[in-house]
């Protein structure tokens, strides 16, 4: 994503030109989809959060620092869309069908998307992490921003991401350190 390409777009959708906000999303649309694909497991909800986040930057863009990395400030419209998402869906899942979501509900990712994506076992042992966890990872080694900029995204104290990242690596190694073990059990089908 070439900055000033996207800032000169940005310009032009700020004057309202439609064709700006098609560019910026042909631009942006690969990594914005990914990215949330790592948060969320049902594809549905993936093009509906993706929707969201393009609605949201467009109503929002008069918020925008042009000081900031435009990708930077996407990735937080990412984080609080999947943040709200996730908040909406738990009081669903309170108020409506406690007991029925929570037995039928999927643990399962849009396998064809990570695999074009990532082709290796690390990407389900980062999908078997808490959100929290799983969180400051992609964060951190997907998009490689620093502890000091994720505590600005997640909107949390820079202990709190280095404590989640500390955790969450300590359980990946753990899971590493059994997963031959793992593999041997499917192999001889037990």
């Amino acid at each position: 994503m070439d900055e000033n390409e996207i800032q000169n777009w940005l310009e032009q959708m700020a004057d309202g030109d439609q064709t700006a906000f098609e560019h910026i999303y042909a631009l942006t649309c690969k990594d914005v989809y990914r990215t949330i694909s790592f948060f969320v497991v049902d594809k549905q909800e993936i093009d509906d959060l993706v929707n969201e986040v393009y609605i949201q930057m467009w109503k929002s863009l008069h918020n925008y620092d042009r000081v900031r990395s435009f990708r930077f400030w996407m990735h937080g419209l990412i984080i609080r869309q999947v943040q709200d998402w996730k908040r909406k869906k738990w009081r669903r899942f309170r108020i409506f069908e406690k007991k029925k979501i929570f037995l039928q509900e999927s643990y399962v990712s849009d396998k064809e998307t990570l695999q074009i994506e990532t082709q290796n076992e690390l990407v389900e042992l980062v999908e078997s992490l808490s959100y929290k966890h799983r969180e400051v990872v992609i964060l951190r080694y997907f998009h490689e921003y620093s502890l000091n900029e994720i505590a600005l995204l997640l909107e949390i104290p820079i202990g709190t991401v280095k404590s989640r990242l500390h955790i969450a690596l300590k359980l990946l190694r753990k899971e590493i350190e059994t997963s031959p073990n793992r593999r041997a059990d499917k192999l001889n089908g037990i």
